[in-house]
């Protein structure tokens, strides 16, 4: 048909994956990861695709490749997690996998074949271990991480004043899912192979609903559950003292993870790297009555990211202890009350600052790659396009003016600004990533 891979399509790959949702460290371990997953076919049918969602017709456009050898290569990458399709009103519709959520997760969901796991698991752990992704993504304070903690139910203290919505109840969240499926979770998959797995954790606790978990059945990297088992593993995990993180949206949740403090790759943002934004807070905080409270330290103990700790009492009389809550980065998960079942003296309460979660999938994109510096590619996404490229370049050093950046983000601007974006899907009829 007449394109040739260039030798440095990987940098090419590089570059495409680093103007996604999420930005990527580019170095030398990156290059190794892209270089064992992709082929050089693969690499050049992402690098022409378009950024976002698109339809076969379109990205046959824009690659310049022939449907039928399209589609095979588009279903080699879909089995593989290295592109996301999804059944939006009766049509797939095609996205590369950003770096998170997306390659790292489904490559260490793959099961079966002869699938070289550890070594995946070695290369993903050399760059997560530096902190460097985490760096790229919340070194400047960034607000809209893919992911949010989930209070444990019954965790909250109960008072007139506070109600607890939909979103924030993980069983409310598995009754409204039209499909469940249950993978193995990633983090602990990759430890696991490093020898860094010191939880007794089981890896099939990756829950996902709605159109994701479609997607990770139909590409064999998850199993479908019914309503009840998944509930059970929730319990299960409830059990364990897990933290349930959920997608970081009001509407259409697609997945709960469960997480432990030992293998979570983004719990590691705050714990090990101080980033404490790598996931969204709940809408409540850690909350303890002094006077209950016998510093028995079990809350201490449980806290997967150091934010409680026991500190002298100052009473000369006694040796006893007193709990001290580090509200900067408590994510109001509520494990810590599930240790405190004797005295009660921990509960959560409501934050007093308000937290932002986007009401769906199609707002949350759009605010972390507002705050990423890639929203341009997002709205004009054809990357073979000389037009495209030159407003992407004029829209995105408006869009990256620090000003800018945050009077868009503001409680001010942001809803109307999230409208004009949504109008904008509909005008280019593209009113279907609304429904995400």
């Amino acid at each position: 048909m007449g394109h040739m891979v260039g030798k440095d399509i990987y940098k090419s790959l590089g570059k495409k994956l680093d103007g996604l949702t999420v930005r990527v460290k580019q170095n030398e371990t990156f290059y190794r990861i892209i270089k064992t997953l992709y082929s050089e076919e693969e690499a050049d049918v992402i690098v022409k695709m378009p950024y976002g969602l698109s339809t076969i017709d379109r990205i046959e456009k824009t690659t310049g490749y022939e449907k039928s050898k399209l589609l095979r290569i588009l279903e080699g990458l879909c089995a593989k997690g290295l592109v996301i399709d999804l059944l939006i009103r009766d049509e797939f519709h095609y996205t590369p996998s950003p770096m998170v959520i997306g390659v790292f997760e489904f490559t260490m969901m793959r099961t079966g074949g002869n699938l070289d796991i550890k070594e995946w698991a070695r290369l993903f752990n050399e760059y997560m271990e530096d902190g460097g992704f985490h760096t790229v993504n919340f070194q400047n304070g960034e607000l809209v991480s893919p992911i949010r903690a989930l209070p444990h139910e019954n965790t909250i203290r109960n008072t007139e004043y506070v109600e607890v919505l939909h979103y924030e109840k993980a069983t409310a969240i598995v009754e409204e899912a039209s499909k469940l499926a249950i993978g193995i979770c990633s983090c602990r998959h990759e430890k696991l192979h490093v020898d860094k797995k010191s939880c007794e954790v089981p890896l099939q606790t990756c829950a996902s609903f709605g159109y994701a978990a479609d997607y990770l059945i139909r590409n064999n990297l998850a199993k479908e559950v019914s309503r009840q088992e998944m509930l059970q593993s929730l319990a299960v995990s409830r059990e364990m003292g897990l933290v349930f993180s959920a997608d970081n949206v009001k509407n259409n949740v697609t997945f709960i993870c469960q997480c432990c403090g030992c293998c979570c790759n983004v719990l590691a943002g705050i714990r090990e790297f101080g980033y404490t934004n790598t996931i969204v807070t709940s809408s409540y905080i850690a909350d303890v009555d002094r006077d209950r409270c016998t510093g028995c330290g079990k809350c201490a103990s449980a806290c997967p990211i150091g934010a409680i700790e026991l500190v002298p009492a100052n009473d000369p009389k006694t040796k006893k202890t007193k709990l001290r809550i580090d509200t900067d980065i408590c994510i109001g998960c509520g494990v810590c009350v599930l240790q405190c079942d004797r005295t009660k003296a921990l509960t959560l309460i409501k934050r007093e600052k308000r937290v932002i979660h986007p009401e769906t999938t199609f707002e949350r994109v759009i605010l972390q790659c507002l705050e990423r510096g890639t929203l341009q590619n997002q709205i004009f996404s054809n990357p073979r396009s000389i037009t495209q490229k030159v407003m992407r370049g004029i829209v995105g050093g408006f869009l990256r003016l620090t000003p800018v950046k945050k009077a868009l983000m503001s409680d001010t601007l942001r809803s109307s600004f999230l409208g004009s974006m949504r109008k904008g899907a509909e005008k280019t009829k593209k009113g279907w990533l609304l429904d995400l």
